[in-house]
């Protein structure tokens, strides 16, 4: 991957709202390189350099993980863990990006080193402002680690 380039890793079952969170981080510029993923088992053969992703290079790895919980496959909760469990990957910001509100939820996520946790409003305009603000802190402000 070019150093210049952004890459954002969305990790979203959920058509309607990738198609959003999609939309407003292009809007914006805020993702050159964008690739949507749909459930946690290709997420992590992606991350993790494994099955169709083999070729990859896991050293390039995506500047944020915008991750959804409840998904097929394997949840965002076992691929968070996966994720900062992993010296190669756990300095990757992983934003949690979801309908769930449950403390459990939230409580486990940050346990397991989530960078942050947004509930997904349901408006379409308070949807986007949010994917917006996010883009822009973690694509523009924020100084990544590695």
């Amino acid at each position: 991957m070019n150093n210049s380039e952004i890459e954002v890793l969305l990790v979203e079952d959920n058509k309607g709202d990738a198609t959003l969170t999609i939309m407003a981080l292009k809007e914006h510029n805020l993702a050159n390189k964008l690739i949507h993923l749909q459930d946690g088992a290709e997420a992590i053969n992606y991350i993790f350099c494994t099955g169709e992703y083999k070729d990859r290079i896991i050293e390039n790895h995506p500047k944020i993980i915008l991750l959804d919980l409840k998904m097929p496959k394997v949840g965002g909760i076992e691929v968070l863990q996966k994720i900062k469990s992993d010296e190669r990957t756990k300095t990757i910001p992983v934003i949690i990006l979801t309908s769930s509100a449950e403390d459990p939820d939230v409580k486990r996520c940050y346990e397991l080193g989530a960078n942050s946790y947004l509930v997904k409003p349901v408006s379409f305009d308070d949807f986007k402002k949010v994917v917006t603000s996010l883009g822009m802190y973690w694509m523009i402000l924020n100084t990544p680690c590695c």
